[in-house]
């Protein structure tokens, strides 16, 4: 009876509290959110969430990032690395590549279809390598040394091509036709998607494909006829097969749907006729095969949809799927090639080039950029691995893919930048020797392609972060978008009480550990980096409270004041970088000597998240919303103020002191796939390094002129003979290429 009762009570209260409370929440809820367009809806739903959805609950668990294993090659995968890879790299000359050739040698083309490099990640049984996503990134990487324009070639089909849509989306039969062709490079990819007319904005491209009857073969068959005209694609030039998104219409209603199917993606040969390759594109003077193509009245069977009539009108979201994992490989692979690079030459180079004396390295504002080289180095790296270890785990992070596509093409623009103002003149003069040029030149392609960057950082890292790793916004808007209102409002009541208790706590949680400067937030057992893991709890819960906070005040207006869109996605960005940085020395066996990288990357990244923080609430339109959180997560305003000087040149000294710390960060790679320049300055530096302490001697001697020392007797045939060897290999090193007038004039004039 008393039971009975209790519940007849909790029933009415229930009834009550959705009635006058849930009810007038839920219209205005209803009315003030704006509904998901179908491409916004797809774009959300494709791939899924990860870590990010610990940064944004406010309260990570850090025992979970570290019991995850890290990426690892198989001995096949590493195999392939030190054979093939190797062996392709030895085959490159990036300077005839890109002022001669004008494309890769017919041998590397050969060389890369006869290894599959096309293949890698199709599965064995088709006839491709079936390699990890580290295995994958790690190609990449290791061939971007050696040129860009092989390490696109090679990284296009195997990211955003047909392959990833076969293997995730395609019939049996497509997959075993297209798949073997593909890796063994008998069919070579490309994928049409940006359009003249539509490049962020993919979602209003003008390329049609409508369902009509059409003769192949001498017979009548359903099928599709396509008009496009795309630019920009990768491989067009030389492509077999084209991938080809467009908008699918059904006039006639010969499916027996709806007239308007929407974006759709089909595999076109290119030898059909109406299929047109135009003229090839240079982009920023890199000579990888790209160039637009158009399509006139192309007619296709039904079957060349990819995933068959069955996947018609899901091809928005087949993209969104692929771009999920393939964007967080490709770019982010080269970004930490070069970010690496950068770190390795800059600080060679400036151990062996002398002003005044000394090495420049002594100086501070060099210093000052190579301690921000080694920090770059390090983080990208880590994420890099990081974000690899998931997709191998089977995850398909948009948003962390989207985090990594902007901040490590970033991070390496400002590295090759930093790069080439330590190198000075050096770097300035092209020629055949010049290591850095091709790199800097090729920084606009990786800022651009894959998603601009400002359309990343605007609109995509918090915009899709917010919706999809948020733990019930996603559940409330589906609650909302039902066009049945009571079954919506049953569902929304469910779920807004549970969110609001969920902010409660967190409002609670940030507010505890803000003014606690973070002691009071959880951290593992991690020897001297556990402070920072306190720090990042402390800045997760405020970022947490803070975007529930804009979410709550802007709704759907949020998705407009991009400004603000974008200083929140800094922060969650930095939140997974910053645990991608201490889960990698925690991998690595929490190396001392690497503390001072950890340190100075994690400093950083709290001034950035505070300086973030404060801009954010600055520009609340709700004031007296912006004071309460003000005093709630940042009561004396941003107080990290970044890496000490001290911290910056303890960075700098490990990019030029041999040594197992410098080997960890720039790693050893360089003497396989490194280019001759390369190893000519790595010889300048070992040999500069054994004799520093003849020219510390010296210079204490008031001797800066070692012949004058050795002729005074002040030094031994031995010492002087390496001082010599010392010495011209530094003037090989800062030698710049020159050129006879007739060899400039280009050989078509």
């Amino acid at each position: 009876m008393i039971a009975s009762l209790l519940q007849e009570n909790a029933l009415d209260m229930n009834d009550l509290r959705r009635e006058r409370l849930t009810r007038p929440v839920y219209r205005w809820a209803r009315k003030a959110l704006p509904g998901l367009s179908d491409t916004e809806r797809e774009a959300i739903d494709a791939g899924d969430v990860w870590w990010e959805a610990d940064l944004f609950a406010g309260d990570p668990d850090w025992n979970k990032l570290l019991a995850m294993p890290p990426a690892r090659l198989s001995d096949a995968e590493q195999a392939f690395l030190d054979g093939p890879v190797a062996e392709l790299c030895a085959m490159l000359d990036d300077w005839k590549i890109n002022s001669q050739w004008r494309d890769l040698p017919t041998e590397v083309w050969q060389f890369l279809k006869a290894q599959r490099f096309f293949g890698m990640i199709i599965p064995r049984e088709y006839g491709g390598l079936g390699f990890s996503a580290y295995a994958h990134s790690e190609v990449v990487r290791r061939i971007s040394l050696r040129s860009v324009t092989a390490a696109v070639t090679v990284m296009v089909p195997n990211s955003l091509g047909p392959g990833e849509l076969l293997m995730q989306f395609g019939t049996d039969a497509q997959r075993a036709y297209w798949l073997p062709r593909l890796a063994d490079g008998t069919e070579i990819p490309c994928f049409g998607l940006t359009s003249a007319e539509a490049g962020s904005d993919a979602a209003s491209m003008t390329d049609t494909g409508v369902v009509c009857r059409g003769e192949i073969d001498g017979r009548e068959v359903l099928g599709i006829r396509l008009n496009w005209r795309k630019r920009y694609i990768t491989l067009a030039p030389v492509a077999t097969v084209l991938g080809l998104a467009f908008k699918l219409s059904d006039p006639e209603g010969l499916l027996g749907g709806p007239a308007d199917i929407g974006i759709s993606v089909a595999l076109v040969p290119t030898h059909l006729p109406g299929v047109e390759i135009g003229k090839r594109h240079v982009p920023s003077m890199q000579v990888f095969q790209n160039g637009p193509t158009v399509g006139r009245d192309v007619f296709v069977p039904l079957d060349a949809l990819i995933g068959g009539p069955a996947r018609a009108g899901q091809g928005w979201k087949m993209l969104m799927s692929a771009l999920a994992a393939g964007r967080g490989i490709s770019l982010p692979s080269l970004s930490a090639a070069a970010v690496a690079f950068a770190a390795h030459s800059a600080g060679a180079y400036a151990r062996v080039r002398k002003q005044f004396g000394l090495p420049i390295s002594r100086f501070e504002g060099i210093q000052d950029k190579l301690g921000r080289l080694a920090a770059n180095a390090y983080l990208v790296e880590a994420a890099r691995r990081m974000t690899c270890a998931g997709l191998d785990q089977g995850k398909k992070p948009a948003v962390v893919s989207a985090i990594m596509k902007y901040h490590a093409t970033e991070r390496m623009r400002e590295a090759v930048n930093d790069a080439m103002d330590i190198h000075a003149g050096k770097a300035v003069i092209d020629g055949p020797h010049n290591y850095l040029s091709g790199l800097y030149r090729a920084l606009p392609v990786g800022i651009t392609v894959e998603g601009a960057n400002i359309l990343t950082r605007c609109l995509i890292i918090f915009g899709q972060g917010a919706i999809r790793a948020h733990p019930y916004l996603m559940k409330e808007i589906e609650a909302l978008a039902d066009d049945d209102a009571a079954r919506g409002l049953d569902a929304f009541d469910a779920i807004f009480w549970k969110h609001a208790g969920h902010s409660a706590k967190n409002a609670l949680r940030a507010w505890l550990r803000s003014w606690t400067a973070g002691l009071a937030a959880p951290a593992p057992s991690a020897g001297r980096a556990r402070a920072h893991y306190r720090q990042l709890g402390r800045y997760a819960s405020a970022f947490a409270l803070v975007a529930e906070a804009a979410l709550g005040l802007l709704g759907g207006e949020l998705k407009r004041k991009e400004m603000l869109s974008a200083r929140l996605g800094d922060i969650l960005a930095e939140l997974y970088l910053l645990s991608a940085v201490l889960k990698r020395w925690q991998d690595e066996g929490r190396q001392e000597a690497d503390l001072p990288l950890v340190r100075w990357c994690v400093e950083q990244g709290c001034a950035t998240i505070e300086a973030r923080l404060a801009e954010v609430l600055a520009n609340l339109p709700n004031r007296p919303v912006a004071w309460l959180l003000k005093f709630l997560v940042q009561p004396l305003g941003p107080r990290a103020a970044g890496p000490s000087d001290a911290l910056t040149q303890a960075c700098a000294r490990i990019l030029t002191e041999p040594g197992a710390a410098r080997d960890r960060l720039v790693g050893t790679l360089w003497r396989t796939c490194g280019s001759p320049s390369v190893a000519q300055l790595d010889r300048a530096f070992a040999l500069v390094c054994e004799v520093q302490p003849l020219y510390d001697r010296l210079r204490t001697q008031g001797l800066r002129d070692w012949r004058a020392a050795a002729e005074a007797g002040l030094l031994t045939d031995e010492e002087s003979e390496r001082l010599r060897q010392a010495e011209e290999a530094v003037a090989a090193v800062i030698a710049v290429d020159d050129f006879d007038p007739e060899d400039l004039v280009h050989p078509c004039r």
